[in-house]
């Protein structure tokens, strides 16, 4: 068995000759392609990674400034508002009205601590302690004092108080 002489025809050598220039110029076409592809995606990446070392800058950028403006207002907390409660009013059989005025007057007594930064009143705390205690209460014609039980520091002064005959 022997294979046609197909390379003596010129029909066939042309069309031989047609698919070896076809496959060259196919393959030029396809390397101009992909270099021109590739090119196009190495500018990409390039402009990618540039964004993302300026965006890494920047964010490093306002995270110290975060951190600072935290510290900053931490330092700035102040007390915008005072809780006083009467835990044992129960045990002297006072009326609501009574310890209500009484929470009150203490509040009123201690009310220069307001809009105060928080580590200024954490140092005057034995100040206010004092001035609660040392202030006697006069309710249904006796006479009472008033004992610090708990007191909370942070942006709502907290004061729970204990009532005692005097």
């Amino acid at each position: 068995m022997r294979i046609p002489p197909y390379y003596r025809r010129p029909s066939w050598q042309r069309f031989f000759a047609g698919a070896a220039v076809g496959g060259a110029i196919s393959w030029c076409i396809f390397l101009y392609i992909y270099g021109v592809w590739q090119e196009e995606n190495t500018e990409l990446l390039r402009i990618q990674q540039q964004k993302i070392i300026d965006l890494n800058e920047e964010k490093k950028i306002w995270q110290e400034e975060y951190k600072e403006m935290n510290k900053r207002n931490i330092e700035q907390l102040t007390v915008q508002k005072i809780n006083i409660k009467i835990t044992n009013w129960e045990k002297y059989k006072l009326d609501l009205l009574s310890v209500s005025e009484t929470e009150d007057s203490v509040k009123d007594d201690i009310s220069m601590m307001l809009a105060k930064d928080l580590d200024t009143v954490y140092k005057s705390k034995d100040l206010l302690k004092k001035i609660i205690e040392n202030k006697p209460i006069k309710i249904n014609d006796k006479r009472y004092k008033l004992k610090v039980k708990e007191m909370v520091v942070y942006t709502n002064l907290s004061i729970q108080l204990e009532i005692q005959f005097e």
